[in-house]
């Protein structure tokens, strides 16, 4: 009795169409299936380091594993805040970025000459994560309180959050951080286009924002050298551009379907950070270039999801969680580019992770609450067009008793 109820069951729950959710189930399974491939690749760049720091192949692998789990449980807990709450406290949430990205110049841990880390035991906190989301919420919060000010005037509501990104931007570049930097410039643009900034203004603050990357790059050697290295990495391929040749070499063994998981040569130690930001070199010398396309396009996805979730809450009104939700796509595929970019040679190298893939804790939490966040903004929106629904409804029902 009991295996005919359990056949009649599955038969019941493979031919009947699925509920309809209120939730968006394909982001969750893309958010998901790219957080598995990461924790799988992560596992596999990872063993030589691993073995070599601390005799224990898998310890990345673990480590990895726990913050996956945290990232779960931020997720879960950041699915129930309404998304106002976000837009109400967003001004707090830029003040405590900029606290940790002081904490983290005072007291920070520093790596290769870089202070971005605070260290909380079980993982570093990197301030730079926490203050990319901060920025996005709360450009989000002004560009609706002040959205005509944007649309019509200059410094009144074009210039006044490019003053908040500067001072952001000078604590990041005390760390030394460019790439954050250039991933928070690129997505405030965007969002501000998005907001309907005058074009002539956009265009001004553009080649403003482009000839101060350009003048930080020249200041700084070692800027210069990844550029330089960049445009010819085999004029010097045992010193400045030994990173990106040995990541170029990855990209050509793996050909179209890879050497193999596991299989990979260059992170034996010759690929510096290959689990972390040199990841998707591993993943197209193992997998190749079938499985490099599977995952762009998982990512591609996943951007899709969110420029789709924004142009939705703004067909609802929601216009806070509109803004916000192409800000995060903005966000996901630019750093995407760039890390992308700089493993295969098309830009310099960029100390940036690759969304849910990459090893890190503060990044794959950070962005974990993105997607949720994401998640929350299309929730509100099917719960907002479900009550409309039942409204028509219901005057429908009423107009035809009232013709009876």
């Amino acid at each position: 009795m009991g295996v005919r109820d359990s056949i009649s069951d599955l038969k019941y729950w493979v031919t009947r169409p699925s509920p309809r959710a209120l939730f968006d189930r394909q982001l969750v399974w893309i958010s998901l299936g790219l957080m598995l491939i990461g924790l799988v690749m992560v596992t596999s760049a990872s063993f030589p380091i691993s073995s070599r720091l601390t005799n224990e192949p898998f310890h990345f692998m673990f480590r990895h594993g726990v913050f996956l789990l945290l990232a779960l449980a931020a997720s879960s807990v950041i699915l129930q805040v309404p998304t106002e709450r976000w837009m109400r406290h967003s001004t707090l949430m830029l003040g405590v970025s900029f606290f940790l990205l002081v904490v983290v110049l005072v007291a920070g841990k520093s790596v290769n000459g870089a202070s971005r880390w605070i260290p909380l035991g079980l993982f570093n906190l990197q301030p730079a994560e926490v203050a990319k989301l901060s920025l996005f919420i709360f450009m989000s919060g002004y560009l609706v309180r002040k959205n005509d000010e944007v649309r019509q005037t200059f410094f009144g509501g074009f210039i006044k959050p490019i003053m908040v990104f500067g001072t952001l931007a000078s604590l990041l570049l005390m760390q030394p951080d460019l790439g954050t930097v250039i991933v928070m410039l690129v997505t405030l643009f965007g969002m501000l286009f998005i907001a309907g900034a005058k074009l002539t203004q956009f265009l001004a603050l553009m080649v403003v924002g482009i000839a101060a990357v350009v003048g930080l790059i020249l200041i700084e050697p070692y800027r210069m050298r990844r550029v330089t290295s960049f445009l010819d990495p085999w004029e010097d391929p045992f010193g400045s551009g030994y990173q990106l040749t040995q990541s170029l070499m990855a990209f050509g063994r793996g050909e179209w379907f890879g050497q193999g998981l596991g299989n990979s040569i260059q992170k034996l130690e010759y690929l510096p950070e290959a689990h972390t930001d040199f990841v998707f070199a591993v993943v197209a010398e193992e997998l190749g270039f079938v499985g490099v396309t599977l995952i762009l396009m998982l990512i591609f996805a996943l951007v899709l999801k969110a420029i789709l979730i924004g142009k939705k809450a703004f067909e609802h009104q929601m216009n806070f969680g509109g803004y916000l939700a192409f800000g995060i796509g903005i966000w996901f595929a630019f750093q995407t580019l760039v890390n992308v970019g700089a493993a295969a040679g098309i830009v310099p190298t960029k100390g940036l992770t690759l969304p849910l893939i990459s090893y890190g804790g503060s990044s794959l939490i950070i962005m974990s609450v993105a997607v949720s966040i994401l998640l929350r903004i299309d929730f509100e929106c099917r719960l907002k067009q479900r009550s409309v629904s039942a409204d028509d409804s219901q005057i429908t029902t009423q107009s035809n008793n009232d013709q009876e």
